[in-house]
């Protein structure tokens, strides 16, 4: 539902390079003290978003690939396969 809501905010950059997000964006988010943010730079823009939120968006993508199937695990294997045969 994340993706349908509009809020807008003005925040400051402190002199260390922290920014403060505003509690209402927080409580909307389901932000909370210790989540962890990935951030993606897109062109000049800043895009914040919790890591089980970017995981969430990235498996709507690929829905034949279940949680417990690890496509790195898969990756890396066929990776020493083929570094073995060389």
């Amino acid at each position: 539902m994340w993706h349908v809501m509009s809020m807008d905010a003005t925040v400051v950059l402190g002199q260390q390079g922290r920014i403060v997000i505003p509690a209402d964006v927080r409580s909307a988010l389901g932000l909370a003290p210790g989540d962890r943010l990935h951030l993606h730079v897109a062109g000049r823009r800043l895009v914040l978003a919790r890591q089980q939120d970017a995981v969430a968006e990235l498996r709507e993508l690929a829905p034949a690939v279940t949680e417990e199937r690890s496509l790195v695990d898969e990756l890396l294997a066929e990776r020493r396969l083929a570094a073995a045969g060389a």
